[in-house]
């Protein structure tokens, strides 16, 4: 019997979360009820942060967070050049610009000394905030970031899309000790799974009011709050402008259910990555995931280096290849400044880090429902593809 084909992500779905997701269906909330407001408090107890405030993707999270931090025209975001093009989105959204970061080629995360070099880089700007990206689950030094942001006047706003679960000097992601805020994702290749939703982690109270206001439209309904003190039971008031970023009641019942089981999902990630860690060790052609210190990971991914040229294929034909044994694979991310909209922006600003890390890099299949014996599986199937 042929086995399953292996994609390089996918969510892990049981009856617990149907029957989550049922008890909404059957109640009188679909949207902007109670179980919204239980996801945030397990969410917030999970991390560690103060607040946390739900929203319907990874990239509103974003959009919301810089937004509540008072981003706008004539500020400089420091963004990596590899992360998913939102990360730098974001900043455009709210009127700013942005300043790419290098990589470190092995691992592709921004680390002080590129963040440092694009500072030097801002000019005639404000830099209002750094936005760290901890790609497949891994962090950057987060200490460090923070102290050259601060000296710069900076806010640190993380994006831990990838890193739910991931714990950085025996705290973890979310918790914000070293950050002004954290951005999560619950898209379905995400360790949980919302179907779409988004969160953003502070310890800032004022913040967090502010950020529930702006993913309401703006609208403010506490009378504590409010600018005319009116009393009617019907009285709101939109205070700023706004968005519709709010998350169902459907999509936070799911997320909470598998939040739930955040634990037993990072263990089988663990597991699975120290099984490719040992299978990759000391192999001629695919270098294993170059670990991060002070990182307890939970992988979102599990990217390798292959030096293509030297293996006399290219990244293309491998795809292929893997494809044909049933084996699903990604590329992540495709330099976001060598992107055409980014491109006509600023000119090809893609630093030679990051250039390196994007030629070498292939995601392999991670996710909760793989068997522990299917990284060898993939494995095997590399070397057959390239001849090893």
């Amino acid at each position: 019997m042929a086995k399953p084909f292996l994609p390089y992500g996918r969510q892990s779905i049981d009856d617990s979360d149907i029957e989550a997701v049922a008890r909404v269906l059957r109640s009188d909330w679909l949207t902007t009820g109670p179980a919204v407001d239980a996801f945030e408090a397990d969410f917030a107890a999970t991390t560690g942060a103060q607040h946390a405030i739900a929203c319907s993707n990874g990239t509103t999270a974003l959009h919301l967070a810089l937004a509540g931090l008072d981003v706008g025209p004539g500020d400089v975001c420091i963004v990596p050049a590899i992360t998913f093009m939102a990360t730098a989105n974001a900043a455009v959204y709210c009127g700013a610009d942005v300043v790419f970061a290098d990589v470190d080629a092995a691992t592709g995360l921004m680390t002080p000394e590129t963040l440092q070099q694009a500072i030097s880089r801002v000019s005639g700007a404000r830099l209002r905030a750094v936005l760290p990206v901890h790609l497949a689950g891994q962090c950057e030094d987060m200490a460090a970031m923070r102290e050259i942001a601060s000296a710069a006047g900076a806010v640190i706003v993380e994006d831990a899309c990838h890193a739910l679960g991931t714990s950085w000097r025996g705290r973890p992601v979310g918790a914000c000790e070293y950050s002004d805020v954290a951005c999560f994702s619950f898209h379905p290749v995400k360790t949980i799974a919302a179907g779409e939703g988004g969160m953003v982690t502070t310890n800032d109270s004022a913040l967090a009011a502010r950020l529930r206001r702006l993913r309401s439209h703006g609208i403010e309904r506490d009378p504590a709050r409010m600018e005319q003190g009116q009393d009617e039971p019907w009285w709101h008031e939109m205070q700023e402008l706004g968005w519709n970023y709010r998350l169902c009641d459907v999509q936070a019942a799911l997320a909470r259910s598998q939040l739930h089981r955040l634990d037993v999902f990072a263990a089988k990630r663990k597991t699975l990555a120290a099984s490719y860690d040992g299978l990759l060790a000391g192999h001629k052609r695919v270098g294993a995931l170059v670990r991060t210190p002070d990182c307890d990971p939970c992988l979102h991914l599990y990217p390798v280096r292959i030096d293509f040229a030297a293996a006399g294929m290219d990244r293309a034909s491998v795809m292929q290849g893997l494809q044909a044994h049933g084996i699903g694979s990604q590329v992540h991310y495709i330099p976001v400044p060598s992107q055409p909209w980014y491109r006509r922006r600023y000119g090809d600003q893609t630093p030679p880090g990051a250039a390196a890390y994007y030629q070498q890099t292939l995601s392999l299949p991670l996710f909760t429902d793989m068997a522990l014996g299917d990284p060898e599986r993939v494995v095997a199937a590399l070397d057959a593809v390239m001849g090893t």
